[in-house]
């Protein structure tokens, strides 16, 4: 269902609870969430995210998650039985990630270093290259696994998913992500053929 303009505005700002459970591995750290995913309450819900085709191609999930609604029990359930968690750099929605401050990314890279720290997992995958540079001040990153760690947990800067980032294919994304929950100690299954 469509909503108004005035219903949109009311929707910035707000926030997205984490999606973390016990035994997690892997923390995917979108950059913010968007105005769609706050009103359904579940990460990467607009239909053109190619975050859960990812995940799936990539053989870190059983099937391809549809969040459009929210996100079901069931699916939550197997995202935390395989070690997946979900954050974000920023907690306030917007209609695009562009519309974030240096200082509101650099403020969030601090709040993410505590949150990691907390919640312990195994590999902190970030979702963004241009984010992360701007966040953490490395401008010269690369995508794959970094030198440094994040709260303790070995970090990797991984494509975003979104369909702005036209560059990336659901194939290209897959490999990215696969090579961070092997990484994480993530028993991947067996790719699904490509579309």
């Amino acid at each position: 269902m469509a909503r108004t303009p005035s219903e949109d505005a009311a929707l910035y700002g707000r926030t997205l609870p984490d999606t973390v459970g016990p035994g997690l591995k892997l923390l995917f750290v979108g950059i913010n969430p968007g105005l769609h995913t706050v009103a359904v309450q579940a990460p990467f819900a607009l239909r053109g995210n190619r975050f859960y085709s990812a995940l799936y191609r990539a053989g870190i999930t059983d099937r391809v998650i549809d969040a459009s609604a929210g996100l079901h029990d069931d699916d939550r359930a197997h995202l935390f039985a395989r070690g997946i968690g979900i954050t974000s750099l920023v907690a306030a929605a917007t209609r695009r990630a562009d519309e974030l401050t240096k200082e509101q990314l650099v403020e969030g890279a601090a709040l993410l270093e505590t949150r990691v720290t907390a919640l312990a997992p195994a590999v902190v995958a970030m979702l963004g290259i241009t984010a992360y540079r701007s966040a953490f001040a490395r401008p010269k990153t690369a995508v794959g696994p970094q030198a440094e760690r994040l709260g303790g947990a070995a970090l990797w800067v991984v494509p975003n998913p979104s369909g702005l980032n036209a560059h990336e294919t659901v194939d290209s994304l897959a490999h990215a992500y696969r090579d961070a929950a092997v990484a994480a100690g993530i028993a991947v299954y067996d790719r699904p053929p490509s579309e």
